[in-house]
């Protein structure tokens, strides 16, 4: 099954933003080319560049915070295990005080590393890294690949609070939604949503042996699924087939 994601709001679209990045880039640092290494440079600097907005260190730490105060409502109901939910918990606590020790937005620390800028301002133009640009850069990707690691850990490790933190707040979203079976009509499929919830996420899993592509969209009232089909090479059309898959709505 082929799982689709789609974000209700701004906050949660630079959530899952953030995660694709981190899990691209704890899939980079441990190879050893330095083609991968250069890859899992640019990667930091993109977690740089979403980390860069003025809110985005509060808005976490409100969720996090906000996720404490409603787990900890259910103390004392019998269907609750306390030992699993005081576990969540501190690790919320722990995530919340790593993250507000962190000083000014997230990477900043990176921002004071003059070789780094150096590479940062280069990465994003056409072939901007070449030996003669940078030759200091060239250098270090003809290093040993395990001291290329050790770097790249290095000025990782700054942006793991907010990883560990985006993690942990997209784990519980997730959790909270029910998957049901839904069934597209001609490929469309219109729901509305329940009242009084605000969802702020939908997933959608579908199996791939339909050969189908899902085109999502949605606000507080209502979502929308287009069911989509590569006809020729390069091209989605309009699938008039019906097809079932599991939606989940999470709030």
């Amino acid at each position: 099954m082929i799982l689709y994601e789609y974000p209700f709001n701004e906050r949660i679209r630079t959530y899952l933003r953030l995660e694709h990045l981190f899990r691209r880039l704890g899939e980079l640092v441990p190879r050893s080319h330095p083609i991968d290494h250069h890859y899992a440079l640019a990667t930091i600097f993109e977690v740089m560049d979403v980390g860069a907005r003025a809110d985005l260190k509060s808005d976490v730490m409100k969720d996090l915070e906000k996720q404490k105060q409603a787990l900890n409502s259910y103390r004392g109901n019998p269907a609750i295990a306390e030992g699993v939910l005081d576990d969540i918990v501190g690790k919320l606590d722990r995530y919340f005080a790593t993250l507000n020790n962190l000083p000014g937005k997230v990477g900043q620390s990176l921002t004071e590393n003059d070789w780094l800028m150096s590479i940062r301002s280069r990465i994003s133009i056409p072939g901007g890294t070449c030996e003669f640009d940078l030759p200091g850069y060239y250098a270090w990707q003809h290093r040993d690949a395990r001291a290329r690691q050790a770097d790249l850990e290095r000025w990782a490790s700054t942006l793991a609070p907010l990883a560990e933190s985006v993690h942990m707040l997209l784990k519980l979203l997730r959790d909270s939604g029910t998957p049901q079976k839904v069934m597209a009509s001609h490929g469309q499929l219109q729901q509305n949503l329940p009242q009084g919830r605000t969802f702020q996420l939908l997933r959608l899993r579908l199996d791939p042996a339909l050969g189908l592509v899902p085109e999502i969209s949605g606000n507080r009232l209502m979502v929308s699924v287009r069911l989509m089909r590569q006809e020729a090479p390069d091209r989605l059309q309009a699938s008039n087939d019906s097809a079932q898959f599991e939606l989940t709505l999470c709030s």
